[in-house]
């Protein structure tokens, strides 16, 4: 992975990210809205805030929304939609949570597979730690993770084409590090002009690794579910945690 950093994957994805991962955010919106009005005041904080998907029309619903990503491309993208210049972004490294503020959260977010952008454990652990720091008692943090499907892999590498046309062809391309538990791959788009690459890098970690590191930085687990509208989680697909802060300390 040379010269990989937090910033990479939007700097050179930013043009064709909403275009190749197309989502429509609305039980995504409704669920974290839900949640925040359950929970204590305050602002909210997304991490690898991205294009904006998800922040600018929770925002709309009268959320004070926050935003950190690492990369000025994928934020340049957000603050040319509508209602994204009104959105406050650091640019920084989604480890460090807030890395220019010391602003207090009632809830922090991460959608999508982004969380496992971090590369190593370490930065997925320190991820967690600091999120708790900035948590008020009681706040939540929120993890939209993929489960990890290993079997889909022969020889721990897989190509995959997505879309084929006249002209065109795009495809994923990835090997898979089973040690240290690493996706590292492209999405390739080949027309009759010629090839682009846009690289995607992530170090995923199973269910029960995630709640660990909750653990260790003294969140408590929720609950899990198998996706936005709440449903029964079966060790598949996307799905979505929340854990929170204690409102005393423990004992």
């Amino acid at each position: 992975m040379e010269k990989h950093g937090p910033e990479t994957y939007g700097e050179l994805n930013a043009d064709v990210y909403d275009e190749w991962h197309a989502i429509d955010p609305a039980e995504a919106v409704r669920f974290l809205a839900e949640l925040v009005k359950e929970g204590p005041a305050g602002p909210v904080l997304e991490l690898a805030v991205g294009t904006g998907r998800v922040t600018i029309p929770l925002a709309a619903e009268g959320i004070d929304l926050h935003g950190v990503d690492a990369s000025e491309a994928m934020v340049a993208r957000l603050r040319a939609k509508p209602g994204g210049e009104r959105i406050p972004v650091t640019i920084g490294d989604m480890a460090d949570v807030a890395p220019e503020t010391d602003e207090q959260f009632a809830m922090v977010f991460v959608v999508f597979s982004t969380f496992f952008f971090l590369m190593t454990q370490d930065e997925q652990v320190r991820c967690f730690e600091n999120v708790a720091k900035r948590l008020v008692p009681g706040g939540r943090f929120v993890l939209e993770c993929p489960m990890p499907d290993v079997a889909r892999y022969d020889r721990n590498q897989r190509v995959e084409a997505h879309d084929v046309g006249l002209g065109h062809v795009r495809l994923t391309a990835v090997r898979h590090d089973p040690v240290e538990q690493r996706f590292e791959g492209h999405h390739m788009l080949i027309t009759n002009d010629g090839m682009r690459l846009a690289p995607a890098f992530m170090r995923y970690a199973w269910p029960s690794e995630l709640d660990l590191m909750a653990r260790l930085a003294g969140l408590a687990s929720v609950g899990r579910w198998g996706g936005w509208r709440g449903e029964a989680f079966r060790g598949e697909g996307n799905y979505v945690t929340v854990y929170e802060k204690p409102a005393t300390p423990a004992s």
